[in-house]
């Protein structure tokens, strides 16, 4: 295996300025970048980013804490994190927590050991105490702040009024609210009172509410409580899921009672993952922009590393996504 010295061998030049290449540090002339370059890949010498950290107060590697990598939504969540800190130059170090305290303190630990150059907490069960003077900025994402030095999420009551707004719209008049339910609070709590709210503005709808268990946030599996919160209200004509794979679950478990989507049932979901333009109708549902949330992150870790400012709280703004479970194909935007 190449090391750092065979490649300033290789390059002809000293260990100390192939050093300064690999740690961007000082001026280096392009020629002189190019020539380490080359010459490392003629070696096919790969860089030990823990080594390199020693040196350093930190490395290039951002932890991450999700509570699960089987749902779609933290699917997409983490690939936008990826590709905004590949193009920053950043590694991700990725946790699964599955919503369980002691992981996610575990986790905590390891990333101080490795010196990350920041934490992204998108699962919230860790102990607040446990996230201060770590020596690296915690941001929290789509998580309450708390300890944490950041926070970014979208407007989840505004999200969820839109969806109030679009089934009424779509004439819908008995409606139903399903959401997922946490063992702490969070900011997504937010959109089942932001329909709620707009539903109560209206005299002329009736509408229930529905929680499903936290399990399921893992496992993906409610359709047996959805079975149940259906029988109860065979009278429903308009759903918003707290999530997509909430909406696209109600969709197939209407199909079997013979309900059609969207002429028995109109539903709006929420996340706006992949597969929400895959079913047939397609998923009307609420669009975070993940992508950009997920910048403002990795933006927020670069930031602190260079001791400039960033703002404590980043809200963005959600979009409705209006397709086939609200309307037929002429009246999609």
């Amino acid at each position: 295996m190449a090391t750092l010295k065979d490649v300033a061998r290789e390059a002809g030049l000293s260990v100390g300025t192939v050093s300064r290449v690999l740690n961007n540090r000082g001026y280096i002339s392009e020629d002189t970048k190019r020539s380490v370059r080359e010459a490392m890949a003629r070696l096919n010498y790969q860089p030990n980013a823990m080594a390199r950290s020693l040196s350093k107060q930190s490395s290039s590697m951002i932890g991450v804490i999700v509570p699960s990598i089987s749902h779609p939504y933290f699917a997409k969540v983490l690939s936008c994190l990826e590709s905004a800190a590949r193009e920053q130059n950043y590694q991700l170090l990725l946790f699964c927590s599955q919503g369980k305290v002691a992981r996610e303190e575990e986790y905590v630990r390891v990333c101080v050991s490795n010196r990350v150059a920041g934490l992204i907490l998108c699962s919230g069960s860790v102990e607040t105490g446990k996230l201060r003077n770590l020596g690296f900025p915690v941001v929290a994402f789509e998580r309450f702040i708390n300890e944490a030095d950041a926070g970014v999420e979208c407007d989840n009551y505004e999200g969820g009024a839109m969806a109030a707004r679009e089934l009424i719209r779509a004439g819908c008049r008995n409606l139903m609210c399903i959401g997922g339910a946490g063992e702490v609070s969070m900011p997504a709590d937010a959109r089942r009172v932001g329909f709620l709210d707009v539903c109560r503005q209206h005299p002329d709808i009736e509408v229930r509410e529905n929680i499903c268990a936290p399990e399921h946030l893992d496992d993906l599996n409610y359709f047996p409580e959805l079975r149940s919160f259906l029988d109860s209200a065979p009278d429903v004509d308009g759903i918003f899921a707290g999530s997509d794979v909430i909406g696209m679950q109600i969709m197939a478990e209407l199909a079997k009672r013979g309900k059609r989507v969207p002429q028995d049932v109109k539903i709006v979901g929420y996340d706006d993952v992949n597969l929400a333009q895959m079913t047939n109708p397609q998923l009307t549902t609420i669009c975070q922009p993940v992508h950009e949330m997920a910048q403002e992150c990795v933006s927020i870790i670069i930031r602190a590393a260079r001791n400039e400012s960033y703002p404590a709280r980043t809200m963005f703004h959600v979009t409705l996504e209006r397709r086939g479970t609200t309307c037929g194909n002429d009246e999609y935007t």
